[in-house]
Protein backbone atom coordinates (compact mmCIF):
# COMPACT_ATOMS: atom_id res chain seq x y z
CA UNK A 1 0.00 0.00 0.00
CA UNK A 2 1.34 3.44 -0.94
CA UNK A 3 1.89 6.13 1.68
CA UNK A 4 -0.95 8.17 0.16
CA UNK A 5 -3.37 5.25 0.43
CA UNK A 6 -2.23 4.33 3.94
CA UNK A 7 -2.72 7.87 5.29
CA UNK A 8 -6.09 8.20 3.52
CA UNK A 9 -7.23 5.03 5.24
CA UNK A 10 -5.94 6.28 8.61
CA UNK A 11 -7.89 9.52 8.16
CA UNK A 12 -11.06 7.53 7.69
CA UNK A 13 -10.32 5.07 10.50
CA UNK A 14 -10.04 7.74 13.22
CA UNK A 15 -12.68 10.10 11.84
CA UNK A 16 -10.26 12.86 10.88
CA UNK A 17 -12.11 12.79 7.56
CA UNK A 18 -15.83 12.16 7.28
CA UNK A 19 -17.76 11.62 4.05
CA UNK A 20 -21.49 12.35 3.97
CA UNK A 21 -22.68 12.59 0.36
CA UNK A 22 -26.39 12.43 1.23
CA UNK A 23 -26.27 14.67 4.34
CA UNK A 24 -23.45 17.10 3.53
CA UNK A 25 -21.77 19.48 5.94
CA UNK A 26 -22.22 23.25 5.75
CA UNK A 27 -19.02 25.28 5.50
CA UNK A 28 -18.62 28.76 6.98
CA UNK A 29 -19.07 30.13 3.45
CA UNK A 30 -22.52 28.53 3.32
CA UNK A 31 -21.49 25.96 0.73
CA UNK A 32 -22.61 22.39 1.28
CA UNK A 33 -19.80 19.86 1.23
CA UNK A 34 -19.77 16.04 1.33
CA UNK A 35 -16.46 16.00 3.21
CA UNK A 36 -15.21 17.29 6.55
CA UNK A 37 -11.53 17.15 7.44
CA UNK A 38 -9.88 17.84 10.81
CA UNK A 39 -6.32 16.52 10.88
CA UNK A 40 -5.81 17.69 14.46
CA UNK A 41 -7.53 14.44 15.43
CA UNK A 42 -4.40 12.59 14.27
CA UNK A 43 -2.37 14.09 17.11
CA UNK A 44 -4.22 11.89 19.60
CA UNK A 45 -2.89 8.70 17.97
CA UNK A 46 0.88 8.33 18.48
CA UNK A 47 1.40 5.59 15.88
CA UNK A 48 -0.58 7.47 13.22
CA UNK A 49 1.11 10.72 14.18
CA UNK A 50 4.44 9.02 13.51
CA UNK A 51 3.23 7.76 10.14
CA UNK A 52 2.17 11.28 9.20
CA UNK A 53 5.54 12.77 10.16
CA UNK A 54 7.27 9.97 8.24
CA UNK A 55 5.19 11.05 5.24
CA UNK A 56 6.12 14.71 5.69
CA UNK A 57 9.81 13.78 5.98
CA UNK A 58 9.45 11.89 2.70
CA UNK A 59 7.90 14.98 1.06
CA UNK A 60 10.58 17.26 2.51
CA UNK A 61 13.23 15.17 0.79
CA UNK A 62 11.90 16.55 -2.50
CA UNK A 63 13.00 20.08 -1.61
CA UNK A 64 16.61 21.24 -1.68
CA UNK A 65 18.50 22.95 1.13
CA UNK A 66 15.71 23.41 3.66
CA UNK A 67 16.94 25.66 6.47
CA UNK A 68 13.77 26.08 8.52
CA UNK A 69 10.17 24.92 8.92
CA UNK A 70 7.19 27.27 9.12
CA UNK A 71 3.83 25.98 10.39
CA UNK A 72 0.58 27.67 9.38
CA UNK A 73 -1.77 28.38 12.29
CA UNK A 74 -3.42 26.62 13.76
CA UNK A 75 -3.49 23.03 12.58
CA UNK A 76 -0.17 23.26 10.75
CA UNK A 77 1.67 24.21 13.94
CA UNK A 78 1.96 20.83 15.71
CA UNK A 79 2.74 18.88 12.55
CA UNK A 80 5.26 21.51 11.50
CA UNK A 81 6.92 21.48 14.91
CA UNK A 82 7.17 17.68 14.85
CA UNK A 83 8.70 17.80 11.37
CA UNK A 84 11.19 20.47 12.43
CA UNK A 85 12.17 18.35 15.42
CA UNK A 86 12.66 15.27 13.24
CA UNK A 87 14.81 17.25 10.78
CA UNK A 88 16.59 19.18 13.54
CA UNK A 89 15.68 22.52 11.95
CA UNK A 90 14.54 25.90 13.30
CA UNK A 91 10.77 26.35 13.57
CA UNK A 92 8.42 29.34 13.35
CA UNK A 93 4.68 29.58 12.96
CA UNK A 94 2.55 32.04 11.08
CA UNK A 95 -0.75 33.41 12.37
CA UNK A 96 -3.74 34.19 10.16
CA UNK A 97 -3.56 37.72 11.54
CA UNK A 98 -1.32 39.61 13.92
CA UNK A 99 -1.94 39.42 17.66
CA UNK A 100 -3.96 42.32 19.00
CA UNK A 101 -1.85 42.67 22.15
CA UNK A 102 1.74 42.35 23.30
CA UNK A 103 4.18 42.64 20.43
CA UNK A 104 1.37 42.10 17.89
CA UNK A 105 3.34 39.38 16.14
CA UNK A 106 2.17 37.83 12.91
CA UNK A 107 5.00 35.30 13.00
CA UNK A 108 6.08 33.60 16.21
CA UNK A 109 9.71 32.58 16.43
CA UNK A 110 12.73 34.10 14.77
CA UNK A 111 12.81 34.41 10.98
CA UNK A 112 16.36 34.65 9.69
CA UNK A 113 16.49 36.87 6.57
CA UNK A 114 17.28 34.83 3.48
CA UNK A 115 16.74 31.50 5.25
CA UNK A 116 14.96 28.84 3.17
CA UNK A 117 11.72 27.71 4.82
CA UNK A 118 9.42 24.83 4.01
CA UNK A 119 5.82 25.76 4.90
CA UNK A 120 3.64 23.10 6.58
CA UNK A 121 -0.16 22.95 6.42
CA UNK A 122 -2.51 20.23 7.58
CA UNK A 123 -5.06 20.67 4.76
CA UNK A 124 -5.04 22.35 1.36
CA UNK A 125 -8.47 23.61 0.34
CA UNK A 126 -8.33 26.66 -1.94
CA UNK A 127 -4.72 27.29 -0.92
CA UNK A 128 -5.53 30.82 0.22
CA UNK A 129 -4.36 30.50 3.84
CA UNK A 130 -1.10 28.83 2.81
CA UNK A 131 -0.27 31.45 0.20
CA UNK A 132 -1.16 34.26 2.60
CA UNK A 133 1.22 32.74 5.16
CA UNK A 134 3.93 32.47 2.51
CA UNK A 135 3.48 36.16 1.69
CA UNK A 136 3.89 36.99 5.40
CA UNK A 137 7.03 34.87 5.60
CA UNK A 138 8.52 36.62 2.57
CA UNK A 139 7.62 40.03 4.03
CA UNK A 140 9.58 39.06 7.15
CA UNK A 141 12.62 38.29 5.01
CA UNK A 142 12.30 34.52 4.76
CA UNK A 143 12.51 32.54 1.54
CA UNK A 144 9.55 30.17 1.10
CA UNK A 145 10.85 27.32 -1.05
CA UNK A 146 7.61 25.35 -1.07
CA UNK A 147 4.73 23.92 0.92
CA UNK A 148 3.73 20.48 2.16
CA UNK A 149 0.49 19.24 3.70
CA UNK A 150 -1.11 16.08 5.00
CA UNK A 151 -4.16 16.18 2.74
CA UNK A 152 -5.57 18.12 -0.19
CA UNK A 153 -9.04 18.43 -1.63
CA UNK A 154 -7.23 18.69 -4.99
CA UNK A 155 -9.30 21.61 -6.21
CA UNK A 156 -8.17 22.76 -9.68
CA UNK A 157 -8.35 26.34 -8.37
CA UNK A 158 -5.77 25.54 -5.69
CA UNK A 159 -3.45 23.95 -8.24
CA UNK A 160 -3.69 27.11 -10.35
CA UNK A 161 -3.11 29.39 -7.35
CA UNK A 162 0.11 27.65 -6.31
CA UNK A 163 1.33 27.57 -9.92
CA UNK A 164 0.61 31.28 -10.30
CA UNK A 165 2.54 32.01 -7.11
CA UNK A 166 5.38 29.78 -8.35
CA UNK A 167 5.25 27.72 -5.15
CA UNK A 168 5.90 23.98 -5.26
CA UNK A 169 3.24 22.04 -3.32
CA UNK A 170 3.40 18.42 -2.20
CA UNK A 171 0.84 16.54 -0.10
CA UNK A 172 0.91 13.11 1.49
CA UNK A 173 -2.57 12.18 0.32
CA UNK A 174 -5.53 13.65 -1.52
CA UNK A 175 -9.22 13.49 -2.26
CA UNK A 176 -9.20 11.02 -5.16
CA UNK A 177 -7.02 8.57 -3.22
CA UNK A 178 -9.37 8.94 -0.27
CA UNK A 179 -12.37 8.02 -2.42
CA UNK A 180 -10.64 4.87 -3.63
CA UNK A 181 -9.78 3.82 -0.07
CA UNK A 182 -13.26 4.71 1.19
CA UNK A 183 -14.86 2.53 -1.49
CA UNK A 184 -12.39 -0.34 -0.96
CA UNK A 185 -13.11 -0.36 2.78
CA UNK A 186 -16.91 -0.16 2.19
CA UNK A 187 -17.08 3.28 3.88
CA UNK A 188 -18.97 4.42 0.78
CA UNK A 189 -20.38 2.55 -2.22
CA UNK A 190 -18.76 2.65 -5.66
CA UNK A 191 -21.74 4.68 -6.87
CA UNK A 192 -21.23 7.23 -4.10
CA UNK A 193 -17.50 7.41 -4.94
CA UNK A 194 -18.34 8.30 -8.55
CA UNK A 195 -20.80 10.96 -7.43
CA UNK A 196 -18.35 12.41 -4.91
CA UNK A 197 -15.65 12.71 -7.55
CA UNK A 198 -17.62 15.48 -9.27
CA UNK A 199 -17.55 17.65 -6.11
CA UNK A 200 -13.81 18.25 -6.41
CA UNK A 201 -14.15 19.71 -9.90
CA UNK A 202 -16.68 22.38 -8.92
CA UNK A 203 -17.69 22.46 -5.22
CA UNK A 204 -19.94 25.49 -5.68
CA UNK A 205 -21.95 23.87 -8.47
CA UNK A 206 -22.16 20.64 -6.43
CA UNK A 207 -23.53 22.60 -3.46
CA UNK A 208 -26.06 24.46 -5.58
CA UNK A 209 -27.22 21.25 -7.25
CA UNK A 210 -27.66 19.56 -3.88
CA UNK A 211 -29.69 22.42 -2.43
CA UNK A 212 -31.84 22.60 -5.55
CA UNK A 213 -32.62 18.88 -5.46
Amino acid sequence: MSTAAKIARRLLEVGAVKLQPTTPFTWASGLRSPIYCDNRVLLSYPSIRTEVIDGLVELAAGFENIEGIAGVATAGIPHGALLADRLNLPFVYIRSKAKEHGRQNLIEGRVTPGQRYLVVEDLISTGGSSLKAIDALKAAGGDAIGAVAIFSYEFPAAVRAFALADIQLATISGYETLLVEAADSAYISNEEAKALSSWREDPRAWSEDFQAA
